[in-house]
């Protein structure tokens, strides 16, 4: 009997096998299972890749959104009393060389420095950030963060702060925090440590805990004189157009910034950290995807049980005048079914987790008691996840790739069963 591949007959005879009852040999049963299977194996890949590609989203962007692309700094040396520095004298035209540069978009002259903060609240330590109010309106991550209070408009009056610092401290919008240096006023008895109180003008909340936990902004003008840094800058804070090949323009700032100048990307500062998120990202794919070959291997079993049951079947049929490859292809339209049926809802449970997470783990949270998720150790507040196309892609190829294949085998045994020998005891 000869027929087209895939005839009409063909998917008549697989689906009818394919809700074979308890009593014609409990196929279904093994479908279901092998269907299950293969949606939980699907949907927990899909999941998983949405999650990796949150997390690695977010910690670049909070990292990219508070934090310079490009540190530019100056090597140590002696200055003329005898004193090594790495201060960075003249830096406005040094920041006017870095800001011609093709891809830079923004230079900040910074001064910097560690100073305990001091309240009726508490005590903290923080880092400050001497900065221009123009070149602090635009850092995304401060200048529109999750959430504020108070306004950058007024920063020139007093300090930023970040929402950590505020709630170690116990202060808000207009309160005064004393910082304390212990490199002060130098005296004929030593240096004493300067003491200043200022206002809270701005309390923001960038999305990285160690940021919001630790950072403090001060006008620029003000940090070079409470850090006895007149007339000089510490560093240069450079932003590019774009910071994933930052690496291409370190010669050309090398060049513009002189003799004396030192380079620290982003990528230097958290490059180990990126590095072992790409190895953990491959590990993952690759024990989610034994997840999902295990998953596949019960539409082996469920196949060789139908055709163990449907012998005498398959003996009929090839007396009746089917060919070895109409018999394959019945049995490989019913395992391919399963695995195409499965992919479907597993790609639909997961897409459904990766757009509805925020409720989803606000829901384990509250079941488990709270505490699920220490933002003082991932340093982001939630868990993220985003749906790329090229992940839900992979995870279908994967699971229908594996499908397809791995039911190839059962079929092609129903196809080379001898019709006498299946019909013998019949």
């Amino acid at each position: 009997m000869t027929a087209a591949p895939f005839a009409r007959f063909e998917w008549m005879i697989a689906w009818r096998y394919l809700r074979a009852r308890k009593a014609e040999g409990g196929v279904s049963t093994m479908t279901w299972i092998s269907l299950l299977g293969i949606t939980l194996a699907v949907f927990a890949l899909i999941a998983t890749l949405a999650v990796r590609s949150g997390f690695r989203e977010e910690f670049v962007d909070t990292i990219l959104g508070a934090n310079a692309h490009v540190t530019v700094y100056a090597a140590s040396e002696v200055n003329a009393a005898g004193v090594r520095t790495r201060t960075i004298p003249d830096y406005e035209p040094i920041a006017e060389r870095l800001r011609t540069v093709p891809g830079v978009t923004r230079v900040a002259p910074l001064i910097k420095g560690q100073v305990m903060a001091a309240a009726p609240g508490g005590t903290a330590g923080v880092e400050v950030f001497g900065i221009a109010p123009a070149d602090l309106a635009t850092i995304p991550r401060i200048a529109h963060p999750e959430a504020h209070a108070g306004t950058l408009d007024r920063f020139g009056e007093g300090i930023a702060i970040g929402s950590g610092v505020a709630r170690e401290l116990g202060v808000g919008i207009g309160d005064r925090v004393r910082l304390i240096s212990p490199d002060g006023v130098k005296t004929p008895f030593g240096t004493s440590p300067r003491v200043n109180a200022y206002e809270v003008t701005y309390i923001f909340t960038a999305g990285r805990y160690d940021i919001d936990r630790t950072r403090v902004y001060m006008p620029f003008a003000e940090a070079q004189s409470y850090f006895n840094r007149e007339s000089v800058a510490d560093e240069f804070e450079v932003m590019v157009e774009d910071p994933e090949h930052v690496d291409d323009l370190t010669s050309a700032l090398l060049r513009a910034a002189g003799d004396r100048a030192l380079i620290w990307s982003w990528r230097d500062a958290s490059g180990s950290f990126l590095r072992a998120l790409d190895v953990e990202d491959n590990v993952m794919f690759i024990i989610l995807s034994i997840l999902v070959l295990i998953a596949t291997m019960n539409i082996v079993s469920g196949l060789i049980m139908l055709v163990k049951n449907k012998g005498r079947d398959i003996g009929i049929l090839r007396t009746m005048g089917l060919s070895e490859g109409s018999i394959l292809r019945v049995f490989f339209i019913c395992g391919a079914s399963v695995g195409l049926a499965g992919t479907l809802f597993g790609v639909i449970l997961g897409c459904l987790f990766a757009i509805y997470i925020d409720p989803i783990f606000s829901l384990v949270n509250y079941v488990s008691g709270g505490g699920v998720w220490d933002p003082s150790i991932r340093g982001i507040y939630n868990l993220p996840a985003k749906l790329e196309l090229q992940d839900v892609l992979s995870a279908v190829l994967l699971s229908l790739g594996l499908s397809f294949v791995i039911t190839i085998f059962p079929a092609r045994r129903a196809a080379r069963m001898n019709p006498v020998e299946a019909l013998r005891y019949e």
